[in-house]
Protein backbone atom coordinates (compact mmCIF):
# COMPACT_ATOMS: atom_id res chain seq x y z
CA UNK A 1 0.00 0.00 0.00
CA UNK A 2 1.78 3.28 -1.03
CA UNK A 3 1.04 6.58 1.05
CA UNK A 4 -1.45 7.82 -1.87
CA UNK A 5 -3.74 5.11 -0.93
CA UNK A 6 -3.31 5.84 2.81
CA UNK A 7 -4.94 9.43 1.82
CA UNK A 8 -7.43 7.86 -0.37
CA UNK A 9 -8.30 6.16 2.76
CA UNK A 10 -8.48 9.32 4.64
CA UNK A 11 -4.98 9.46 5.97
CA UNK A 12 -5.85 7.72 8.84
CA UNK A 13 -3.34 5.48 11.04
CA UNK A 14 -4.37 1.46 10.00
CA UNK A 15 -3.62 -1.41 12.30
CA UNK A 16 -0.84 -2.48 10.98
CA UNK A 17 -2.56 -6.26 9.63
CA UNK A 18 -4.51 -4.19 6.95
CA UNK A 19 -1.25 -2.37 5.57
CA UNK A 20 1.74 -4.15 3.50
CA UNK A 21 4.17 -5.31 5.94
CA UNK A 22 6.85 -2.54 4.74
CA UNK A 23 9.55 -2.48 7.18
CA UNK A 24 11.93 0.54 6.70
CA UNK A 25 15.48 -0.25 6.97
CA UNK A 26 16.38 2.19 10.32
CA UNK A 27 19.71 3.64 9.06
CA UNK A 28 20.55 4.93 5.70
CA UNK A 29 22.26 2.69 2.99
CA UNK A 30 24.97 3.77 0.89
CA UNK A 31 24.43 3.95 -2.76
CA UNK A 32 27.68 2.70 -5.13
CA UNK A 33 28.76 4.46 -8.32
CA UNK A 34 29.11 2.76 -11.02
CA UNK A 35 31.03 5.76 -12.55
CA UNK A 36 34.51 5.81 -12.37
CA UNK A 37 35.44 8.65 -9.86
CA UNK A 38 37.66 11.58 -10.11
CA UNK A 39 40.96 12.17 -7.34
CA UNK A 40 40.03 14.73 -5.44
CA UNK A 41 41.02 18.77 -5.37
CA UNK A 42 41.43 18.66 -8.98
CA UNK A 43 38.45 21.14 -9.67
CA UNK A 44 38.39 24.34 -9.06
CA UNK A 45 35.51 25.30 -6.40
CA UNK A 46 33.07 26.98 -8.98
CA UNK A 47 31.71 30.56 -7.36
CA UNK A 48 28.27 30.30 -7.46
CA UNK A 49 26.58 33.05 -9.59
CA UNK A 50 24.45 35.83 -8.49
CA UNK A 51 20.97 36.32 -9.82
CA UNK A 52 19.98 39.66 -11.53
CA UNK A 53 16.57 40.70 -11.01
CA UNK A 54 14.34 41.03 -14.29
CA UNK A 55 12.85 44.20 -12.91
CA UNK A 56 13.16 46.38 -10.04
CA UNK A 57 10.26 48.61 -8.20
CA UNK A 58 10.23 50.58 -5.39
CA UNK A 59 9.12 47.92 -3.35
CA UNK A 60 10.34 44.55 -5.02
CA UNK A 61 12.79 42.97 -7.09
CA UNK A 62 11.44 40.70 -9.79
CA UNK A 63 13.33 37.52 -10.63
CA UNK A 64 12.50 34.88 -13.31
CA UNK A 65 13.52 31.00 -13.48
CA UNK A 66 13.14 28.57 -15.80
CA UNK A 67 13.62 25.27 -14.37
CA UNK A 68 14.70 22.77 -16.99
CA UNK A 69 16.63 19.75 -17.62
CA UNK A 70 20.35 20.65 -18.48
CA UNK A 71 23.38 18.78 -18.77
CA UNK A 72 26.65 19.65 -16.63
CA UNK A 73 30.66 18.40 -16.56
CA UNK A 74 30.58 17.45 -12.67
CA UNK A 75 32.86 14.07 -13.92
CA UNK A 76 35.69 14.40 -16.08
CA UNK A 77 34.64 11.40 -18.30
CA UNK A 78 31.18 12.24 -18.99
CA UNK A 79 28.26 14.88 -19.21
CA UNK A 80 25.82 14.59 -16.40
CA UNK A 81 21.93 15.52 -17.00
CA UNK A 82 20.16 17.96 -13.89
CA UNK A 83 17.51 19.80 -13.32
CA UNK A 84 18.47 22.94 -12.30
CA UNK A 85 17.02 26.85 -11.48
CA UNK A 86 17.82 28.32 -14.72
CA UNK A 87 19.59 25.22 -15.92
CA UNK A 88 22.23 25.12 -13.37
CA UNK A 89 22.88 22.79 -10.33
CA UNK A 90 23.19 24.30 -7.39
CA UNK A 91 20.53 27.33 -8.79
CA UNK A 92 21.63 30.95 -8.79
CA UNK A 93 21.96 32.47 -5.42
CA UNK A 94 19.48 34.86 -4.47
CA UNK A 95 20.40 37.95 -2.99
CA UNK A 96 17.93 39.75 -0.71
CA UNK A 97 17.62 42.97 1.62
CA UNK A 98 15.69 43.12 4.51
CA UNK A 99 12.22 44.68 4.30
CA UNK A 100 12.23 44.11 0.45
CA UNK A 101 10.36 42.11 -0.96
CA UNK A 102 10.94 39.49 -4.06
CA UNK A 103 8.82 38.27 -6.62
CA UNK A 104 10.32 34.66 -7.76
CA UNK A 105 8.29 33.08 -10.47
CA UNK A 106 9.26 30.10 -11.85
CA UNK A 107 8.30 28.52 -15.28
CA UNK A 108 8.21 24.61 -15.00
CA UNK A 109 9.87 22.90 -18.15
CA UNK A 110 10.64 19.66 -16.43
CA UNK A 111 8.45 16.66 -17.39
CA UNK A 112 6.44 15.93 -13.47
CA UNK A 113 5.31 18.70 -11.36
CA UNK A 114 7.48 20.68 -8.94
CA UNK A 115 6.94 22.69 -5.68
CA UNK A 116 9.68 25.63 -4.11
CA UNK A 117 9.90 26.33 -0.42
CA UNK A 118 12.06 28.87 0.87
CA UNK A 119 13.98 27.02 3.86
CA UNK A 120 13.76 29.28 6.88
CA UNK A 121 12.01 31.93 5.12
CA UNK A 122 9.00 33.76 6.88
CA UNK A 123 6.85 33.03 4.33
CA UNK A 124 2.93 33.21 3.81
CA UNK A 125 1.22 30.12 3.10
CA UNK A 126 0.27 30.98 -0.39
CA UNK A 127 4.23 30.98 -1.05
CA UNK A 128 5.40 28.64 1.58
CA UNK A 129 5.94 25.37 -0.80
CA UNK A 130 3.57 23.33 0.89
CA UNK A 131 4.05 20.10 -1.03
CA UNK A 132 0.60 19.51 -2.64
CA UNK A 133 0.58 23.10 -4.06
CA UNK A 134 2.05 21.86 -7.48
CA UNK A 135 3.06 23.71 -10.46
CA UNK A 136 2.67 21.46 -13.08
CA UNK A 137 4.78 21.33 -16.73
CA UNK A 138 3.27 23.45 -19.03
CA UNK A 139 3.00 20.71 -20.82
CA UNK A 140 0.01 19.01 -19.06
CA UNK A 141 0.47 16.12 -16.24
CA UNK A 142 -2.27 13.86 -15.21
CA UNK A 143 -2.76 13.95 -11.30
CA UNK A 144 -5.06 13.07 -8.79
CA UNK A 145 -4.34 15.30 -5.82
CA UNK A 146 -5.92 14.15 -2.31
CA UNK A 147 -6.00 17.64 -1.23
CA UNK A 148 -9.11 19.91 -1.37
CA UNK A 149 -6.85 23.01 -0.15
CA UNK A 150 -3.97 22.10 -2.75
CA UNK A 151 -3.13 25.38 -4.71
CA UNK A 152 -2.25 24.08 -8.33
CA UNK A 153 -0.75 25.85 -11.33
CA UNK A 154 -0.41 25.30 -14.45
CA UNK A 155 2.87 26.13 -16.20
CA UNK A 156 4.37 29.02 -13.69
CA UNK A 157 3.58 30.31 -10.17
CA UNK A 158 5.17 33.03 -8.71
CA UNK A 159 6.35 33.34 -5.35
CA UNK A 160 5.92 36.11 -3.11
CA UNK A 161 9.07 36.72 0.16
CA UNK A 162 8.25 40.01 2.14
CA UNK A 163 11.98 38.98 3.89
CA UNK A 164 10.30 40.30 6.72
CA UNK A 165 13.25 38.63 8.90
CA UNK A 166 16.97 39.43 10.25
CA UNK A 167 20.11 38.62 7.76
CA UNK A 168 20.04 34.96 7.31
CA UNK A 169 21.78 32.19 5.18
CA UNK A 170 18.14 30.37 3.47
CA UNK A 171 18.16 28.58 0.60
CA UNK A 172 15.75 27.42 -1.57
CA UNK A 173 14.31 23.98 -2.92
CA UNK A 174 11.72 21.52 -4.57
CA UNK A 175 9.15 20.35 -2.14
CA UNK A 176 7.06 17.91 -4.33
CA UNK A 177 4.74 15.64 -1.99
CA UNK A 178 6.51 11.82 -2.29
CA UNK A 179 8.97 13.43 -4.61
CA UNK A 180 11.26 15.71 -2.79
CA UNK A 181 14.46 13.71 -2.26
CA UNK A 182 14.48 12.25 -6.34
CA UNK A 183 14.16 16.32 -7.56
CA UNK A 184 15.95 17.39 -4.74
CA UNK A 185 19.07 14.93 -6.17
CA UNK A 186 18.99 16.15 -9.38
CA UNK A 187 19.78 19.48 -8.55
CA UNK A 188 16.87 21.37 -7.66
CA UNK A 189 17.97 23.83 -5.10
CA UNK A 190 19.97 26.97 -4.11
CA UNK A 191 20.71 29.85 -2.09
CA UNK A 192 18.35 32.27 -0.95
CA UNK A 193 20.67 35.36 1.42
CA UNK A 194 19.16 38.32 3.11
CA UNK A 195 20.87 41.17 4.55
CA UNK A 196 20.30 43.76 6.68
CA UNK A 197 21.70 47.04 8.32
CA UNK A 198 23.21 45.38 11.76
CA UNK A 199 24.72 42.79 9.60
CA UNK A 200 26.38 45.52 6.96
CA UNK A 201 27.88 47.29 9.79
CA UNK A 202 29.94 44.77 10.92
CA UNK A 203 33.86 44.41 10.07
CA UNK A 204 33.33 40.66 8.74
CA UNK A 205 34.68 39.55 5.53
CA UNK A 206 32.43 40.29 2.38
CA UNK A 207 32.96 40.46 -1.06
CA UNK A 208 35.01 37.50 -2.74
CA UNK A 209 36.14 36.53 1.32
CA UNK A 210 32.17 35.39 1.87
CA UNK A 211 31.94 32.45 0.01
CA UNK A 212 28.32 30.44 -0.11
CA UNK A 213 29.51 26.52 -0.28
CA UNK A 214 26.86 23.93 -0.99
CA UNK A 215 27.72 20.37 0.34
CA UNK A 216 25.80 17.10 -0.88
CA UNK A 217 26.50 13.18 -1.83
CA UNK A 218 25.39 12.03 -5.11
CA UNK A 219 25.97 8.73 -6.96
CA UNK A 220 26.76 8.34 -10.38
CA UNK A 221 25.90 5.26 -12.95
CA UNK A 222 28.50 4.07 -15.90
CA UNK A 223 27.41 7.14 -18.03
CA UNK A 224 27.22 9.61 -16.10
CA UNK A 225 23.92 10.46 -15.31
CA UNK A 226 22.73 10.90 -11.67
CA UNK A 227 22.26 6.98 -9.98
CA UNK A 228 18.99 7.15 -7.38
CA UNK A 229 17.08 4.38 -6.55
CA UNK A 230 13.45 5.93 -7.03
CA UNK A 231 10.33 3.06 -7.27
CA UNK A 232 9.71 5.09 -10.49
CA UNK A 233 12.80 6.42 -11.99
CA UNK A 234 10.15 8.54 -13.94
CA UNK A 235 8.97 10.33 -11.18
CA UNK A 236 5.37 9.97 -12.89
CA UNK A 237 4.14 6.56 -10.93
CA UNK A 238 4.84 6.08 -7.08
CA UNK A 239 6.69 7.70 -4.90
CA UNK A 240 9.95 6.34 -2.54
CA UNK A 241 12.45 4.07 -2.81
CA UNK A 242 13.37 0.26 -3.31
CA UNK A 243 13.57 -1.48 0.21
CA UNK A 244 16.93 -1.27 0.66
CA UNK A 245 16.75 2.59 0.92
CA UNK A 246 13.95 3.58 2.79
CA UNK A 247 16.44 4.60 5.53
CA UNK A 248 17.98 7.23 3.34
CA UNK A 249 20.20 7.10 0.14
CA UNK A 250 23.97 8.08 0.92
CA UNK A 251 25.70 8.76 -2.33
CA UNK A 252 29.60 8.24 -2.52
CA UNK A 253 30.57 11.69 -4.20
CA UNK A 254 31.10 14.56 -2.31
CA UNK A 255 29.85 17.81 -4.20
CA UNK A 256 30.12 21.46 -3.02
CA UNK A 257 28.85 23.58 -4.99
CA UNK A 258 28.73 20.90 -7.58
CA UNK A 259 31.92 19.97 -7.84
CA UNK A 260 33.29 17.09 -6.86
CA UNK A 261 35.89 17.53 -3.80
CA UNK A 262 37.16 20.73 -5.02
CA UNK A 263 40.04 22.92 -4.21
CA UNK A 264 39.84 26.71 -3.47
CA UNK A 265 42.37 29.22 -4.21
CA UNK A 266 42.57 31.70 -0.83
CA UNK A 267 44.68 34.48 0.92
CA UNK A 268 46.32 34.67 4.22
CA UNK A 269 43.13 36.43 5.51
CA UNK A 270 40.19 35.62 7.60
CA UNK A 271 37.11 34.24 5.14
CA UNK A 272 33.41 33.59 5.55
CA UNK A 273 31.63 30.44 4.80
CA UNK A 274 28.28 29.96 4.55
CA UNK A 275 27.63 26.03 4.90
CA UNK A 276 25.09 24.18 3.80
CA UNK A 277 23.99 20.67 3.98
CA UNK A 278 21.83 19.89 0.88
CA UNK A 279 22.21 15.90 1.47
CA UNK A 280 19.51 13.91 1.55
CA UNK A 281 20.31 11.69 4.25
CA UNK A 282 23.92 12.32 4.98
CA UNK A 283 25.40 13.98 7.99
CA UNK A 284 28.76 15.35 8.32
CA UNK A 285 31.40 15.92 10.97
CA UNK A 286 33.70 18.83 9.03
CA UNK A 287 37.14 19.17 10.53
CA UNK A 288 40.45 21.70 9.33
CA UNK A 289 43.48 19.64 8.58
CA UNK A 290 46.58 21.87 8.53
CA UNK A 291 45.98 25.30 9.83
CA UNK A 292 45.83 24.27 13.56
CA UNK A 293 42.94 25.77 14.67
CA UNK A 294 39.00 25.37 13.83
CA UNK A 295 36.64 27.68 12.77
CA UNK A 296 34.37 30.46 14.70
CA UNK A 297 30.68 30.41 14.39
CA UNK A 298 29.05 33.55 13.51
CA UNK A 299 25.52 32.67 12.43
CA UNK A 300 23.07 29.45 12.61
CA UNK A 301 19.84 28.70 10.63
CA UNK A 302 18.04 32.01 11.83
CA UNK A 303 21.55 34.42 10.99
CA UNK A 304 23.83 35.98 12.87
CA UNK A 305 24.27 34.64 17.06
CA UNK A 306 24.56 37.02 19.63
CA UNK A 307 28.20 36.17 19.91
CA UNK A 308 31.11 34.08 18.35
CA UNK A 309 31.64 30.62 19.28
CA UNK A 310 34.40 28.44 18.69
CA UNK A 311 34.16 25.43 17.43
CA UNK A 312 36.79 22.44 16.70
CA UNK A 313 34.91 20.63 15.13
CA UNK A 314 30.89 20.92 13.39
CA UNK A 315 28.49 18.35 12.92
CA UNK A 316 25.85 19.23 10.52
CA UNK A 317 22.36 17.44 9.37
CA UNK A 318 20.50 17.56 6.40
CA UNK A 319 18.95 21.35 6.01
CA UNK A 320 20.98 22.99 8.41
CA UNK A 321 23.66 25.96 8.01
CA UNK A 322 26.18 27.13 9.81
CA UNK A 323 27.92 30.38 9.06
CA UNK A 324 31.48 30.62 10.36
CA UNK A 325 34.92 32.60 9.98
CA UNK A 326 38.30 30.94 8.92
CA UNK A 327 41.15 32.48 9.49
CA UNK A 328 44.28 31.30 6.72
CA UNK A 329 46.34 33.50 8.72
CA UNK A 330 48.47 30.67 10.51
CA UNK A 331 48.67 29.17 7.05
CA UNK A 332 52.02 29.68 5.23
CA UNK A 333 51.47 30.72 1.59
CA UNK A 334 52.22 27.54 -0.50
CA UNK A 335 50.71 25.50 2.08
CA UNK A 336 47.26 23.99 1.70
CA UNK A 337 44.35 23.25 4.44
CA UNK A 338 42.09 20.48 4.04
CA UNK A 339 38.14 20.35 5.05
CA UNK A 340 37.75 16.64 6.31
CA UNK A 341 34.98 14.97 7.26
CA UNK A 342 35.36 12.72 10.02
CA UNK A 343 31.81 10.94 10.07
CA UNK A 344 32.92 9.61 6.74
CA UNK A 345 35.59 6.93 5.84
CA UNK A 346 37.90 6.86 2.61
CA UNK A 347 36.85 9.38 0.34
CA UNK A 348 34.14 10.19 2.07
CA UNK A 349 36.30 11.23 4.66
CA UNK A 350 37.37 14.67 2.39
CA UNK A 351 35.27 17.37 1.73
CA UNK A 352 37.84 19.98 0.28
CA UNK A 353 41.08 21.63 0.24
CA UNK A 354 42.00 25.30 0.47
CA UNK A 355 45.64 26.05 -1.46
CA UNK A 356 47.01 29.45 0.14
CA UNK A 357 48.33 31.12 -2.33
CA UNK A 358 49.28 34.61 -1.85
CA UNK A 359 50.10 37.34 1.11
CA UNK A 360 46.79 40.13 1.58
CA UNK A 361 45.96 42.59 3.82
CA UNK A 362 43.55 41.68 6.17
CA UNK A 363 41.24 44.59 8.11
CA UNK A 364 38.07 42.33 9.07
CA UNK A 365 37.62 41.54 12.50
CA UNK A 366 34.97 39.21 14.20
CA UNK A 367 33.12 41.02 16.83
CA UNK A 368 32.13 40.36 20.27
CA UNK A 369 28.75 41.14 19.93
CA UNK A 370 27.41 40.30 16.44
CA UNK A 371 23.60 41.48 16.79
CA UNK A 372 21.39 42.72 20.02
CA UNK A 373 20.14 39.68 22.06
CA UNK A 374 16.83 38.89 21.07
CA UNK A 375 14.48 37.41 23.93
CA UNK A 376 12.12 35.16 22.79
CA UNK A 377 9.90 36.18 25.95
CA UNK A 378 7.97 33.16 27.80
CA UNK A 379 5.65 30.59 26.51
CA UNK A 380 2.30 32.93 26.97
CA UNK A 381 0.53 29.25 25.99
CA UNK A 382 2.63 26.35 27.19
CA UNK A 383 1.86 23.78 25.30
CA UNK A 384 4.27 20.78 25.13
CA UNK A 385 3.63 18.48 22.23
CA UNK A 386 5.26 15.05 22.38
CA UNK A 387 5.39 14.33 18.81
CA UNK A 388 7.66 11.08 18.35
CA UNK A 389 9.43 10.32 15.20
CA UNK A 390 9.63 6.71 14.64
CA UNK A 391 9.37 3.58 12.22
CA UNK A 392 6.44 1.52 12.40
CA UNK A 393 5.50 -1.71 10.14
CA UNK A 394 3.86 0.62 7.56
CA UNK A 395 6.29 3.43 7.09
CA UNK A 396 7.81 6.76 8.94
CA UNK A 397 5.35 8.18 11.02
CA UNK A 398 4.69 10.84 13.78
CA UNK A 399 3.26 9.54 16.82
CA UNK A 400 1.89 6.49 14.75
CA UNK A 401 -0.07 8.43 11.66
CA UNK A 402 1.07 8.99 8.14
CA UNK A 403 0.82 12.62 6.71
CA UNK A 404 -2.23 13.86 5.74
CA UNK A 405 -2.96 17.01 4.03
CA UNK A 406 -6.20 17.82 5.97
CA UNK A 407 -5.36 16.48 9.28
CA UNK A 408 -4.05 19.49 11.71
CA UNK A 409 -1.71 18.05 14.53
CA UNK A 410 -1.54 21.03 16.17
CA UNK A 411 -2.93 24.67 16.26
CA UNK A 412 -1.14 27.39 17.31
CA UNK A 413 -2.64 31.08 17.79
CA UNK A 414 -0.89 33.69 16.06
CA UNK A 415 1.31 35.32 18.42
CA UNK A 416 2.09 32.80 20.99
CA UNK A 417 4.76 30.99 22.11
CA UNK A 418 5.15 27.28 22.72
CA UNK A 419 7.15 24.65 24.10
CA UNK A 420 7.35 21.52 21.89
CA UNK A 421 8.69 18.52 23.30
CA UNK A 422 9.96 15.76 20.38
CA UNK A 423 11.32 12.13 20.67
CA UNK A 424 12.66 10.19 18.27
CA UNK A 425 13.85 6.60 17.08
CA UNK A 426 16.49 6.50 14.68
CA UNK A 427 18.08 9.70 13.16
CA UNK A 428 16.19 12.48 12.47
CA UNK A 429 16.95 15.89 11.67
CA UNK A 430 13.39 17.60 12.43
CA UNK A 431 12.32 21.09 10.02
CA UNK A 432 9.74 23.48 11.12
CA UNK A 433 7.93 25.66 7.89
CA UNK A 434 7.58 29.49 8.62
CA UNK A 435 9.02 30.15 11.93
CA UNK A 436 12.58 29.89 14.15
CA UNK A 437 12.52 28.58 17.66
CA UNK A 438 15.39 28.35 20.44
CA UNK A 439 16.59 24.80 21.80
CA UNK A 440 15.76 24.19 25.22
CA UNK A 441 17.06 21.40 25.96
CA UNK A 442 18.65 18.90 24.10
CA UNK A 443 19.58 15.10 25.51
CA UNK A 444 19.40 17.22 28.75
CA UNK A 445 21.76 20.44 28.15
CA UNK A 446 21.58 22.59 24.58
CA UNK A 447 24.59 20.91 22.49
CA UNK A 448 27.44 23.16 21.35
CA UNK A 449 25.72 23.05 17.82
CA UNK A 450 22.63 24.03 19.12
CA UNK A 451 23.62 28.44 19.45
CA UNK A 452 21.12 30.72 17.94
CA UNK A 453 17.96 30.48 16.36
CA UNK A 454 17.40 27.66 14.51
CA UNK A 455 14.68 25.98 12.35
CA UNK A 456 16.51 22.93 11.81
CA UNK A 457 16.67 20.39 14.93
CA UNK A 458 19.38 17.05 14.67
CA UNK A 459 18.19 14.39 16.79
CA UNK A 460 19.84 11.24 17.39
CA UNK A 461 18.76 7.71 18.15
CA UNK A 462 16.97 7.66 21.58
CA UNK A 463 17.00 11.61 21.88
CA UNK A 464 14.92 13.97 23.14
CA UNK A 465 14.60 17.86 22.66
CA UNK A 466 12.62 20.77 23.78
CA UNK A 467 12.17 24.06 21.77
CA UNK A 468 10.75 27.57 22.21
CA UNK A 469 8.69 27.85 19.34
CA UNK A 470 6.98 31.37 18.66
CA UNK A 471 4.27 31.53 15.84
CA UNK A 472 4.77 34.72 14.53
CA UNK A 473 3.85 36.81 10.77
CA UNK A 474 1.27 34.63 9.07
CA UNK A 475 -2.06 32.82 9.79
CA UNK A 476 -2.64 29.52 7.62
CA UNK A 477 -1.56 25.85 7.19
CA UNK A 478 2.82 24.65 7.44
CA UNK A 479 4.32 21.62 8.20
CA UNK A 480 6.97 19.74 9.78
CA UNK A 481 8.62 17.36 8.88
CA UNK A 482 12.07 15.20 8.98
CA UNK A 483 14.89 16.42 6.55
CA UNK A 484 15.97 13.01 5.92
CA UNK A 485 14.52 13.34 2.39
CA UNK A 486 13.45 9.93 2.24
CA UNK A 487 12.03 9.92 5.63
CA UNK A 488 9.79 13.00 4.15
CA UNK A 489 8.69 11.27 1.08
CA UNK A 490 7.47 8.00 3.15
CA UNK A 491 5.21 9.94 5.34
CA UNK A 492 7.19 11.66 8.28
CA UNK A 493 5.31 14.67 7.69
CA UNK A 494 2.78 16.23 9.77
CA UNK A 495 1.16 19.96 9.76
CA UNK A 496 0.32 22.86 12.04
CA UNK A 497 -2.07 25.83 11.39
CA UNK A 498 -1.70 29.15 13.21
CA UNK A 499 -4.76 30.55 13.91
Amino acid sequence: MTRRDLLKLGGIALPASTLCCIRPRPEPALLPSRAELPAPFVRELPILAVASPAKTDDKTDYYEFDVRPARAKILPTAETEIWGYQGTFPGPIIQATRGRRVSLRLNNRLPVPIVNHLHGGRTSPESDGYPTDLVLPGSGFPHAMHDPLARISNGSRDYIYENDQPAATLWYHDHRMDFTAPQLWHGLAGFYIIHDPTEDQLPLPTGERDVALLICDRSFDADGALLYPSLDPALRGPGGVTEKYMGGVLGDVVLVNGAPWPRMSVANTKYRFRILNASNARRYELALDGIGAGFVQIGSDGGLLEAPVNLRTIRIAPAERFEVIVDFSKAAVGSSVTLRNLAGSGRMSQVMRFDVVRNERDETSIPRVLRPVSDPGKPSLTREFDFSFARLKHGWMINGKPFDPMRMDARPRLGATEVWRLSTDFSHPLHLHLVHFRILSHSGRPGPYDAGWKDTIDLGPGQAAEILVRFDGYRGRYVFHCHNLEHEDMSMMANFEVV
